[in-house]
């Protein structure tokens, strides 16, 4: 039985890949940092506890483990410390990769994100894995630190360690405890608290497949290689996506449209007095307005034809997101949102 070291098994997709390597028989061991608890067991579940900015703790629970899902991330676009997202997302990443390869782990997966990608083609092609983004064109602390990290990933691929990388695209669905920034729209939605939409896209995918294409990449992916865990019928419009919220729920979407250059003032100043006067984190941050400058739609086709990744309709995985978040008291009570169990 092979044993697979998890890290991120507290967030969305890393809880979610840890729970679809159970499915399939592996034995999963989670990296917990101390004070963090599990949402769910399994008789095929340990923990160690650790910390990925810990190497020591890193390389005891990777001890004995054949292959290592590095998911964990500091997915923020704002902290009061700027350097723990570096830590994290940049020092963390190499210490999970560097101890999967002293334990002799035989696959690695290493979870990027989209934002790697370089956008706007001047051809007009959807980008794909080959289209990586440059230093140049890399904006906030986010999404440098994960940049850097996936270069740290690529550069140890191609001296031969076996690490497979995967990039997320939008995932969306149950579980998001948060929740992430695509989740907290949909919760924005629910609570009527979405008066206009800004003009820009996303490719939304459901975080099951998103999870089913971490352990395919494990057994199936190449070294060295991209993937974008991505859904090809995704590329929607922020008003798109909120069309569909509205035909599950029976609530009306906005209509009114956001000029990009009026999002990004009100940023600015909610992350002025959010961030820096009363030191939390700002409901409309500067970074995340940045990337919603152009739609962030991809070509996700290799990991259909070379995974097999599986592709859930998307009105699939906003009403088990819906149901999830109504269920859970984020959006002012416990049933279900979909209109035909509303009642």
């Amino acid at each position: 039985m092979t044993r697979v070291l998890v890290t991120g098994v507290t967030g969305f997709i890393g809880g979610h890949v840890a729970r679809a390597l159970l499915a399939r028989g592996y034995a999963v061991r989670a990296l917990v940092r101390p004070g963090q608890h599990l949402s769910f067991d399994h008789r095929l579940l340990t923990t160690a506890e650790g910390d990925i900015r810990d190497m020591a703790s890193v390389r005891a629970a990777a001890r004995e483990c054949e292959a290592v899902v590095h998911a964990a991330a500091l997915y923020s676009f704002w902290q009061p410390r700027t350097e723990t997202i570096h830590e994290v997302n940049v020092d963390g990443t190499r210490n999970v990769l560097c101890a999967a390869l002293d334990a002799g782990a035989r696959r690695i997966v290493y979870t990027s994100t989209v934002s790697t990608v370089a956008f706007g083609r001047r051809d007009g092609a959807l980008p794909d894995e080959m289209s990586l983004a440059t230093p140049g064109g890399i904006a906030g602390p986010y999404k440098r630190t994960k940049f850097e990290a996936e270069r740290i990933a690529r550069r140890m691929a191609a001296q031969g360690a076996p690490i497979v990388i995967v990039n997320p695209t939008a995932p969306v669905g149950a579980e998001d405890v948060k929740p992430t920034p695509t989740g907290r729209v949909i919760v924005d939605f629910m609570r009527g608290a979405v008066p206009a939409v800004v003009r820009t896209g996303l490719n939304f995918v459901d975080v099951r497949d998103v999870a089913d294409g971490h352990v395919l990449a494990l057994e199936r992916g190449t070294p060295g290689s991209r993937y974008l865990l991505g859904n090809a019928e995704g590329n929607l419009t922020l008003a798109e996506m909120l069309g569909m919220l509205s035909a599950i729920t029976g609530r009306r979407a906005p209509t009114l449209p956001i000029p990009h250059v009026i999002a990004l003032a009100a940023a600015y100043i909610d992350t002025f007095v959010e961030g820096r006067i009363l030191r939390r984190e700002p409901r409309i941050p500067v970074e995340g307005t940045r990337m919603a400058r152009e739609p962030m739609w991809v070509d996700c086709s290799k990991s259909v034809r070379e995974l097999g990744m599986p592709q859930r309709p998307v009105p699939e995985a906003l009403r088990a997101a819906m149901d999830w978040f109504a269920s859970n008291g984020y959006a002012g009570g416990r049933r279900s949102a979909s209109r035909e169990r509303a009642a």
